[in-house]
């Protein structure tokens, strides 16, 4: 029976690797797949090796705290791998971790397919050589990205963003609204805080008082939706959001609140480009550690952090970073979206342009295949 070992970090990632299995087990049932994942891989007969939710580390200054643990999965994967031997490794973004694996695996003769290549373009372009250099096969999300990997000899390949075919919206507006006891007449601003319990407590509570503020500015004319990842402590997130739980309805289907709501305050990372691929106008906001950032901003390559404005290629969008991502500047830029109605929909007619970049793909089914056509060369 061939095996895979797969490592994935965050949710985000969680959700692209657990497509991908599916295709896998479509296509060879036996597959045994094994690692490092969350509970949508797992729900795909997964073998997850570490609890998931103890690789929710954020920046610099986090990882450094966590370097025991770190140091104790890399010892448990080189014994791991040595006696399970397997047949491929599928390594999905995560590069503070998966660069390392993959070195281990390139030490020990395990093919790498590397699937969504690390943001070597914002920042650490030299990474783009050791990627480069202990991966088989690399499977990258965006046009830009192959041209990069070509230029060093790199075996890549373009496989097309996962959100494009990950984000299917079957409910209607109303549907949506009777599932949650909304009142579908009123306008609704959602929010995103993020997935990790480090982002939780650095945004949430900016939230709480953007919500509070604006449920007075604007008295109940809006309903206020926000997004819990399963991934987060229940209790941290109850506790912060204590303060406005009789105004908040908590949303499980994300997709849904970022199409539906009409604007959304996000947190930095893939929601803000799959909030732009749905056309919704956001303010994106970014909030980690002083040292963290300190240390970010010296490699930072890009005067840009949202996906969706990348993409775009210019800010089309507000980033508010770090002490810029306040409850009085956040409410500042949602007020100029609901009162201006020609910025806010200008803005929504320039995120079109998300959907128009990325196309269409069966991006899981591509990894798939390229995943067992790399089996089929090791035998």
């Amino acid at each position: 029976m061939k095996n895979i070992f797969m490592l994935v970090g965050e949710r985000s990632a969680d959700v692209h690797a657990a497509e991908v299995i599916k295709q896998l087990k479509r296509k060879d049932p036996y597959l045994n797949i094994w690692g490092i994942g969350g509970p949508l891989m797992q729900k795909q007969e997964f073998e997850s090796i570490f609890p998931f939710s103890k690789f929710s580390i954020i920046g610099f200054a986090e990882v450094i705290g966590h370097l025991g643990f770190i140091l104790q999965v890399f010892r448990t994967l080189k014994s791991e791998f040595k006696a399970r031997k397997p047949d491929l490794a599928i390594l999905v973004d995560y590069p503070g971790m998966n660069i390392r694996v993959a070195k281990i695996c390139y030490e020990l003769g395990i093919p790498v397919l590397y699937y969504i290549s690390p943001q070597v373009w914002a920042w650490k372009k030299k990474r783009i050589h050791k990627i480069a250099e202990y991966s088989n096969k690399i499977a990258v999300i965006f046009p830009f990205e192959k041209e990069l990997y070509e230029e060093i000899g790199t075996d890549v390949e373009y496989v097309g963003h996962p959100i494009s075919e990950e984000i299917t919206i079957y409910q209607t507006r109303e549907e949506f609204a009777e599932k949650y006891s909304l009142n579908s007449h009123k306008e609704w601003i959602g929010f995103i805080p993020g997935s990790r319990n480090v982002e939780i407590k650095r945004i949430l509570p900016e939230i709480v008082e953007t919500i509070m503020n604006l449920k007075n500015i604007y008295n109940d004319s809006y309903e206020f939706l926000i997004s819990q990842a399963d991934s987060v402590s229940l209790e941290l997130f109850q506790k912060i959001l204590s303060p406005v739980k009789n105004d908040v309805t908590i949303i499980r289907d994300t997709h849904p609140l970022m199409k539906f709501s009409k604007i959304v305050v996000c947190k930095s990372g893939t929601s803000t480009l799959e909030t732009g691929y749905l056309g919704t106008p956001m303010v994106v906001i970014y909030k980690t550690s002083s040292l963290s950032y300190m240390i970010a901003r010296a490699f930072i390559k890009i005067k840009m952090i949202a996906l969706a404005n990348i993409v775009i290629g210019k800010k089309i969008v507000p980033e508010l970073i770090q002490q810029a991502a306040s409850a009085e500047s956040i409410i500042k830029e949602v007020r100029l979206f609901l009162e201006d109605a020609n910025y806010y929909e200008k803005t929504k007619s320039e995120l079109c342009i998300i959907k128009e970049k990325l196309g269409k793909f069966n991006t899981s089914e591509k990894v798939a295949l390229i995943a067992l056509s790399m089996i089929h060369e090791t035998k």
